[in-house]
Order: C-alpha cells, then sequence, then structure tokens
C-alpha cells in the first residue's frame, strides 16, 4: 500500500520499505529512536504475523518499515 502525509502544506508519498525520499537518512533514524523507547518500555514486535520468511531480525525490519510509520515518523521529524 501507500501511504500519504500533508506537511506544511506539501503531500508526501511513501510505499513499504520505500527509500526514494530525500530525507530518507533521518526518517530511518527516526524509526530506530521510537523502536528504542517502544523496547524500553517492553514492546516486543509480533512476527508471526510477517508472511516473508526470513530471520527474525528481518521480519522486525520489515514490520518497521510500514508504509504507514514511515509516514508518522517524516510528521514527527
Amino acid at each position: 500500500g501507500r501511504t500519504w502525509i500533508e506537511v506544511n502544506s506539501q503531500v508526501h508519498s511513501f510505499t513499504a520499505d520505500d527509500t526514494s525520499h530525500p530525507q530518507m537518512a533521518e526518517i530511518y533514524a527516526e524509526l530506530r529512536r521510537l523502536s528504542g523507547q517502544m523496547a524500553e518500555v517492553g514492546y516486543t514486535p509480533d512476527t508471526r504475523c510477517v508472511l516473508h520468511d526470513g530471520e527474525v531480525e528481518q521480519k522486525e525490519f520489515s514490520l518497521c518499515h510500514h508504509s504507514e510509520k514511515m509516514a508518522i515518523a517524516f510528521g514527527l521529524i
């Protein structure tokens, strides 16, 4: 899917594992910061719903890089 967010009257669009946004490095940094905060309070991602085969770390990465989460992270920076 695709997620849109409007920031300062400009619409930004994201897809899962998107790397095309010019501020992607900052967005990924914000996602890491938020993931760290969530882990500190005991959150653990439920990787059972990830349909792709792979290691737990890869599944957690996939969950963290949904378009909705990237749009929210962008809105927060």
